[in-house]
């Protein structure tokens, strides 16, 4: 990308607050960006070839919208906790292994799009985050959702789907907020997922694609709690 480009860019920007830099082969995060730390709220740096971010990203107090996805990403900075007033975060289509612990401190996190990366476990990092609306997972290489990772978790829905869970621990279900969980396409018996159904507040759970036939499961325990939960809102909705 020019210096004229990109300078008639970051005169935009400092007028909006909105800087898209999308589709432009860039191979590291440019320097210039930092003249924008103090009023930038909206960056997208989506489809480049980063494999990084630098840690001065974090210095961005006002970013509320961040959209990395599309790129070579193999790990986050820890300064990414420093942006205090991120409300979107989206990163699929990377390489990401883990998350930094610094996550947690994003008390204004609302939506966080992580599908089609390297994760193997249900990060723990999102425990303790109020506002959280929706947490996307999907076609990562996730074996286990653990006890650890659920404990403090105040999310309303979770996509899971194409990963390879086969374990998931019964505290999911009892996440106080959460309503839709979607599973398709891994690797779960009936008996992994009837505390889910019996013992929740989830009212829509997406089970199609694992190792089970779907008819199986209307005999299973809890599926009637189930039902009578996904039937109530339906009847809202309607």
């Amino acid at each position: 990308m020019g210096n004229a480009y990109m300078k008639q860019h970051l005169e935009t920007a400092t007028k909006t607050g909105v800087l898209r830099i999308s589709f432009k082969k860039l191979n590291e995060v440019p320097e210039e960006l930092k003249q924008l730390e103090s009023n930038l709220r909206t960056l997208d740096m989506s489809d480049n070839k980063f494999a990084s971010l630098p840690p001065w990203l974090g210095n961005f107090k006002m970013l509320k919208h961040l959209t990395i996805s599309n790129n070579r990403i193999t790990n986050l900075p820890e300064e990414l906790g420093k942006l205090i007033k991120l409300d979107t975060f989206a990163a699929h289509g990377n390489r990401i292994a883990s998350l930094p612990d610094s996550i947690s401190a994003l008390s204004n996190l609302k939506i966080v799009d992580l599908s089609g990366n390297k994760l193997k476990i249900f990060p723990s990092v999102f425990n303790g985050l109020k506002k959280l609306n929706s947490i996307d997972l999907s076609k990562n290489e996730i074996t286990e959702v653990t006890e650890e990772a659920c404990k403090d978790l105040h999310v309303v829905e979770i996509n899971l789907n194409q990963n390879q869970i086969s374990s998931i621990t019964p505290k999911l279900g009892e996440c106080p907020k959460l309503r839709t969980l979607r599973l398709e396409e891994n690797c779960l018996q009936i008996p992994v997922v009837i505390p889910l159904m019996r013992d929740s507040t989830i009212s829509l759970l997406a089970l199609e694609g694992n190792l089970f036939d779907m008819k199986a499961l209307a005999h299973a325990d809890g599926y009637e709690q189930y039902m009578d939960r996904y039937t109530a809102v339906k009847k809202k909705l309607y």
